[in-house]
């Protein structure tokens, strides 16, 4: 097989990790292409609109729209391509509803945040502030240099003689957990708990096997760059990186699902689309998960031995029951925050449809609902296997009946809500596993055991030659801001193989 590559390099899927790669690329003056299965770009960064609703496919509590530091990724990555994009600022990140009336608010005010800690754990008062005090420490760390990729010699060389002792101190980092810090300094099984909580919200798995990189960056930017929501939803985000794309010469196609990933003495030479059309590039560049990448898009006969390794390590997370409400705007307090997490019972942190997420995005962008009208977005874990083989009819009983159980929940924190209604929407795992095209539907990778911290994470090099992966399956893992990051690692990456 011959062919010249038409392009410098092609990313498959416009996830942000995707499209950070994408335009870090373009910016450089890269040929890129960007082939989208579905109708508008963002993957779980997306968006729909029903009935004068604007929906968030996913959630809107968004890291990395600061305008300090190194930190703020998307407004890095907007910058980088001459964009930006209005933002609205949370002033709490979560109001946690927990069992034993555990009533936490996470002030964007740091100081307001531990003083409303500590009242409830007065006993821990010194141990709650070395805590998040050493989280400070590894985000201090990470704010101090510009975030590339650590698969770059060169990059680590420059930086180590720029900043010693940051990098020093994330080498120190690297293979904790933040739980084995968290109990350095803390005793009481609630607060424990609490930091559990603290964790999974964002990681889906508690603090013993949530790396304290990742807690260090997300414990403190909540309070460093803050949470900010992209006015006009979050699927702007994805948009305005499209925009910014192809002003720079960038191409993005839809509706262009890729069958397979073509080889050519075992490198990546190009793809394959479903409807039999073939594109060349000198880089291959996979925004799907990696079980989609290697079990899916390659031959079996390909998988490199270093994959199964990391599949031994890591499962897929779960997906998602979400719950898309329109509602009445007099149903919610005067008060009520943006962001919000209940929980009944500890024992169900971690089950199936335990922990209950809770976003109200109009609360901060009044636009995006009807006037007089606010959206509620609730979603819980869920598993694909608890929605598979059922007859249509079934499925559709089961939607209601899951809704109206979230809705039950929800009347504590919100009494009435089921007056209120005015516009209703079920998504479950196979909803996401459809539109979003990751595997059972997940929403990302999490260690099967208690790893070393970061360290069983992989780059964006594969042991496929020209064939690299970005997003929630790489370094540093899940989250809108962690995804930005894997991909400057993995544009810068590439861009030094290509020699641009």
């Amino acid at each position: 097989m011959v062919n010249k590559p038409n392009y410098d390099v092609i990313v498959i899927g416009s996830g942000i990790g995707g499209l950070v790669t994408a335009t870090q690329l373009a910016a450089k003056g890269a040929k890129v292409l960007v082939l989208e299965s579905y109708l508008i770009p963002g993957g779980s960064s997306g968006y729909f609109e029903r009935e004068g609703y604007h929906f968030d496919v996913g959630a809107s509590m968004i890291f990395g729209f600061g305008e300090k530091g190194t930190t703020n990724l998307l407004t890095r990555a907007l910058a980088a391509v001459d964009m930006e994009l209005e933002t609205l600022p949370d002033p709490v990140q979560i109001h946690y509803h927990l069992p034993q009336d555990l009533e936490i608010k996470v002030h964007r005010d740091y100081e307001n945040f531990l003083q409303e800690l500590i009242a409830r754990f007065p006993q821990e008062k010194v141990g709650i502030r070395r805590f998040y005090d050493e989280c400070w420490q590894v985000f201090n760390c990470l704010n101090a240099m510009e975030l590339l990729s650590l698969e770059e010699l060169g990059y680590l060389m420059r930086v180590f003689f720029q900043h010693p002792g940051a990098c020093l101190g994330l080498v120190k980092y690297l293979p904790q957990n933040a739980g084995d810090i968290a109990r350095r300094y803390i005793q009481d099984p609630e607060l424990l708990k609490f930091i559990d909580m603290e964790c999974y919200c964002w990681s889906v798995v508690p603090a013993d096997l949530t790396p304290m990189i990742n807690a260090g960056m997300v414990f403190s930017d909540r309070h460093y760059g803050g949470i900010n929501y992209p006015k006009g939803g979050v699927g702007q985000i994805a948009q305005k990186l499209v925009e910014g794309l192809e002003k720079k010469g960038g191409e993005i196609r839809y509706k262009s699902k890729v069958q397979q990933i073509l080889l050519e003495k075992g490198k990546a030479i190009g793809v394959e689309l479903t409807n039999g059309e073939q594109y060349f590039a000198k880089r291959i560049v996979s925004n799907a998960t990696r079980w989609d990448t290697f079990d899916k898009l390659l031959p079996a006969e390909a998988m490199p031995t270093k994959e199964k390794r990391w599949q031994q390590r890591y499962q897929k997370s779960p997906s998602f029951l979400s719950l898309h409400l329109g509602v009445k705007a007099e149903i919610l307090p005067l008060g009520t925050e943006c962001h919000h997490i209940l929980l009944e019972d500890w024992a169900n942190m971690e089950k199936e449809q335990g922990t209950l997420f809770v976003s109200i995005p109009t609360l901060l962008d009044p636009d995006l609902a009807p006037a007089g009208h606010h959206i509620i977005h609730a979603f819980t874990p869920s598993w694909l296997e608890e929605w598979q083989n059922l007859s249509p009819q079934d499925y559709e009983a089961k939607k209601e009946a899951a809704a109206e159980k979230l809705i039950d929940r929800l009347e504590v924190i919100f009494p009435g809500l089921d007056r209120a209604l005015d516009y209703q929407e079920v998504g479950t795992p196979r909803t996401h596993r459809r539109f979003l095209g990751r595997q059972d539907g997940t929403y990302g990778p999490i260690p099967q055991r208690k790893l070393a911290g970061l360290l069983g994470m992989p780059f964006n090099r594969t042991a496929i030659s020209g064939l690299y992966c970005v997003g929630d399956s790489t370094f540093p893992g899940q989250g809108l801001n962690a995804v930005a990051f894997s991909g400057f690692a993995c544009g810068h990456r590439i861009a030094v193989d290509l020699g641009i």
